[in-house]
């Protein structure tokens, strides 16, 4: 019998005010259900968020200590429950084992990382240009925090927003993926479990259409934070911006990979092939173009080609898989789409760069890993955002020009360059237009601990993880205590005593 799920809201677990119903199936097999969500509304998300402002009253007061064991013992709980998670989202979102425990511990790592922020809220304090005068700086929860989060990272996304907000003294209303919205619902199932007050946390499943433009569209939600395409984040800028709600956007990447004449050529295959087709291609991360040096070139690419081709797809349980299918049947057909734009502009497909519909993959959306060579600057595939297994492969002569391909798109998220040289690696970090640059390291592998987000069309400027993240979640509140009994004009110029 197929699973029946509700949304969460006010601490009571409950049927959308609409009765529809949509279903999350596995994307290695669509013939199998996952299960039934509630298809919600507007109607929903305001009872949500009038939740979410009732419980903001007495959560705010909490001390961000306590705020923060909470969030602890939810680390505690999804270390006992890693593997039936990871086992739950090589179902729902198609990743391979080994990668849906990642996903799992990078969500475990940032409640432990919000657990210890819990004693480290630090504000500022300053001398006065006055004497007798002290000056100190207050971190402040904003209220109620929308939090939209994709199918990709469906336990790691969600964590990375949520747990700052919450130790912000925040309350959220949660939006998941309706990709991946069982595995939201699991993580929502360990925060009731760790204690988390009614109204602090709600859950709202349905189509970002209805419930989440009716988030980006209330009064009562303080800040919203979004991942996912630029197209959809500069929709919901346009919307926070009417009302000056704060908004927080990570948003896509076209990641190259630098490979100079110099570089270890094993280490470099070994990066490329992890950051390319790792989550088969579906990450904002990815490796979506390969930048060879003219002396390497030849040879990388034969070696890269043999590689690829022994890739194994398969059920993503199965722990000898390389590469899952991709998240459905649309992603798939944008794809292939990208395929044949890719043949239509001249370059050169020398493997994959199809539906892969053998054995037990018959059922599902597998591609198989695609690389295209001789792709030229400013094609179609060497420019925007394809978000599967589809590498375009591009000869350059010098590191200068290397770095100017690398840099020629509208996106600025991640990069890395494999080389010998420390110089060429310092200097690519000068250069390089990205928010994270790796060095003989794929252009995969955020730390929790550490900022996550990019420049140009990647985003507005905010970063994910690590302290930064608590910038998005709060506002800053000066205070200026006068303990000299007289009244001190600021502003006004005093002379010094003598």
């Amino acid at each position: 019998m197929t699973q029946k799920f509700k949304n969460y809201i006010n601490g009571e677990w409950v049927d959308s005010v609409t009765k529809e119903t949509f279903e999350s199936r596995m994307p290695a097999d669509w013939s199998k259900v996952i299960g039934v969500f509630p298809k919600s509304n507007k109607e929903d998300v305001d009872l949500a968020v009038k939740a979410a402002k009732e419980a903001f009253k007495s959560w705010k007061k909490v001390p961000a200590a306590k705020r923060g064991e909470l969030l602890g013992k939810v680390g505690d709980i999804m270390v006992k429950r890693k593997e039936e998670l990871a086992r739950l989202m090589t179902e729902e979102m198609g990743k391979i084992m080994k990668e849906a425990r990642g996903d799992t511990q990078e969500g475990i790592d940032t409640a432990y990382y919000a657990f210890g922020e819990g004693r480290r809220f630090f504000g500022r304090t300053s001398p006065s240009e006055l004497p007798n005068k002290v000056a100190i700086t207050f971190l402040r929860p904003i209220g109620v925090a929308g939090l939209i989060t994709p199918w990709n990272f469906p336990i790691a996304i969600p964590t990375w927003k949520m747990f700052p907000a919450l130790l912000s003294g925040n309350t959220v209303v949660l939006k998941p993926a309706s990709d991946t919205p069982a595995l939201a619902t699991k993580l929502v199932e360990i925060m009731e479990e760790a204690g988390f007050p009614k109204g602090v946390v709600n859950l709202v499943h349905g189509p970002g259409g209805s419930v989440g433009n009716a988030i980006l569209e209330h009064n009562d939600v303080g800040v919203v934070s979004f991942t996912g395409s630029s197209e959809v984040g500069r929709h919901i800028a346009s919307v926070c911006g009417r009302t000056l709600k704060k908004v927080s956007l990570e948003l896509g990447g076209k990641n190259a990979q630098i490979v100079m004449d110099d570089a270890d050529i094993d280490l470099a295959l070994d990066g490329v092939l992890f950051g390319a087709f790792g989550t088969a291609g579906q990450r904002c991360t990815a490796t979506s173009r390969l930048i060879l040096h003219e002396k390497i070139y030849d040879l990388f690419i034969e070696k890269l080609v043999k590689r690829t081709e022994d890739l194994k797809l398969g059920y993503p349980w199965d722990e000898s898989i390389d590469v899952g299918p991709v998240i459905n049947e649309a992603s798939m057909k944008k794809i292939l789409e990208y395929v044949k734009i890719g043949k239509e502009e001249g370059a050169k497909l020398v493997t994959g760069g199809y539906r892969y519909e053998e054995g037990v993959c018959k059922n599902g959306w597998f591609v198989k890993p695609t690389i295209f060579v001789d792709v030229k600057p400013k094609m179609r595939i060497e420019q925007e955002e394809i978000f599967g297994p589809v590498l375009s492969v591009i000869k350059v002569n010098s590191f200068e020009e290397s770095i100017d391909v690398l840099n020629d798109v509208e996106y600025g998220l991640s990069s890395s360059i494999y080389t010998k040289n420390v110089n060429l690696a310092f200097k690519a970090i000068e250069d390089i237009d990205t928010g994270i640059t790796y060095v003989n390291g794929p252009t995969i592998g955020a730390e929790c601990h550490l900022p996550f987000g990019g420049t140009k069309n990647t985003g507005n400027g905010h970063r994910e993880g690590g302290w930064t993240v608590y910038e998005i979640f709060t506002e800053q509140k000066t205070v200026y205590i006068d303990y000299s009994g007289k009244l001190q004009k600021a502003q006004i110029d005093i002379s010094i005593e003598k």
